[in-house]
């Protein structure tokens, strides 16, 4: 990459070093070719007309005496050619100024007369005439000075080489960081070797980064649910070990012992259920989805399959639906995912609640209308405010070993909700217990359409 961006920029500068070199040979020779070779105007009327004067009534000599007293730069272009074409003081004559300045002559332009024919006593006619102002480059070269080019050369060498370097050296950076993920180094960084870049070769490595973080999330995320799952699964594996040997033990009591090998084997199952939903979530279900429903009915429809669920326990479930607008609109999304969402909230107060207690349910509409919140408080022991963050990880269980569950309810959940481009809050209510709030986006479809 370097050695191509170099040799490109080079290349490029060069071209257009030599395309502007063969510009400007161009436009001398233009200039060359629009030149005056007999200049005209006024004060060379008036040379030609005092080199006239003196020639006529002095010679040579009054002539030599003028010029004498003119600096060289003004006499030096003042030609006095005799009839044979030759310059009366022996400098070289133009053939195009003298053959122009016989054409001015015979076809004087309006104006002063510039060219004049003179006549001395001794018989001499001599034509007078001034060389035009002509810039003729050094011979043999038309275009740039050659000390120019090389220097130019060199230096869009250098400013290439600069150029290259700071263009190829992030991006061998960041193939060398790719590198390093694929061979498992999840730790590596090319932010703070980037530098304070701000370009789109900059936020490359910001998009690495953010990519390196969240496979560095999501692998340690795995291990800690790998591990966790382990440790779920030994204790109904040891029941069901327990179970057998009772089994082969007391043959008289296999109704009971199979019963509990039963009840282990539906546990064993649930779990696996739940944590492939967890997978699944995790994975990302949202690329399956084509469901739109309605968040209120759907609320509506766990509220009342947990009341009949609650009341057997003495607990009140409580709905509020606010904003009756919200009966017309709708969720994008997978109303499966999100009924065990709901319905794991719900469950969750209704576990942590004792008889005579109340869970509230509230559906009420967000941010202006375009989401929807709902809200599940119950009336339990709350969560010690340290341990609030933690209630949505995998197989954490408020009420420790002997609660009942696996810990999964509240992670799936919060990923069906994050999954749902929503967000997920819990917070100790002010009257005692828990308050979790959830916020979905709505989309722009109504019920009917």
């Amino acid at each position: 990459m370097f050695w191509k961006i170099l040799f490109g920029f080079w290349l490029t500068l060069v071209l257009v070093m030599g395309i502007v070199d063969a510009l400007a040979s161009h436009y001398n020779e233009a200039r060359q070719r629009e030149a005056n070779e007999v200049a005209q105007g006024g004060r060379v009327a008036m040379m030609t007309s005092a080199v006239g004067a003196s020639l006529h009534h002095g010679g040579i000599p009054a002539l030599q005496a003028l010029f004498d007293a003119w600096p060289p730069f003004v006499r030096d272009r003042v030609m006095v050619v005799d009839a044979d074409g030759q310059d009366v003081f022996g400098r070289p004559v133009s053939p195009m100024a003298l053959a122009e300045a016989r054409r001015v002559l015979d076809d004087p332009p309006p104006g002063p007369l510039s060219v004049q024919q003179v006549h001395t006593p001794e018989g001499n006619d001599y034509l007078l005439f001034v060389m035009g102002e002509r810039h003729e480059p050094p011979p043999g070269r038309r275009g740039l000075p050659p000390s120019l080019l090389i220097c130019v050369g060199i230096g869009s060498l250098a400013f290439s080489a600069v150029l290259a370097w700071y263009l190829a050296r992030p991006l061998h950076v960041i193939s060398s960081a790719f590198g390093r993920v694929a061979e498992g180094d999840l730790s590596v960084r090319v932010g703070p070797r980037i530098g304070r870049r701000r370009d789109e070769i900059a936020d490359l490595g910001r998009d690495f980064d953010s990519m390196a973080d969240r496979l560095a999330q999501l692998v340690d995320s795995q291990k800690r649910l790998l591990h966790d799952v382990s440790h779920e699964l030994r204790s109904p594996l040891a029941r069901l070990q327990v179970a057998v040997g009772l089994a082969r033990q007391q043959p008289e009591k296999i109704a009971a012992t199979l019963d509990r090998i039963d009840l282990e084997a539906h546990r064993l199952d649930a779990m696996v259920g739940e944590l492939l939903t967890l997978s699944r979530l995790e994975a990302g279900a949202k690329q399956e989805w084509d469901d739109y429903f309605s968040p209120v009915e759907l609320v509506e429809a766990i509220a009342d399959d947990a009341r009949f669920e609650a009341e057997a326990s003495g607990i009140r479930i409580d709905t509020a639906m606010t904003d009756p607008a919200l009966n017309e609109r709708v969720i994008h999304g997978r109303a499966e995912l999100l009924h065990r969402a709901f319905d794991n909230l719900v469950r969750n107060a209704i576990k942590y609640s004792i008889t005579g207690q109340t869970v509230w349910i509230a559906v009420e509409a967000a941010d202006g209308g375009k989401a929807v919140l709902v809200r599940v408080t119950d009336q339990g022991p709350g969560v010690p405010e340290d341990q609030l963050a933690r209630i949505f990880e995998p197989f954490v269980r408020l009420g420790g070993e002997g609660s009942g569950g696996y810990g999964l309810g509240l992670a799936i959940a919060q990923r069906a909700v994050v999954a749902h481009g929503g967000t997920i809050v819990a917070a100790n209510a002010a009257g005692g217990g828990l308050a979790i709030t959830v916020t979905l986006p709505l989309a722009q479809a109504v019920m009917g359409a």
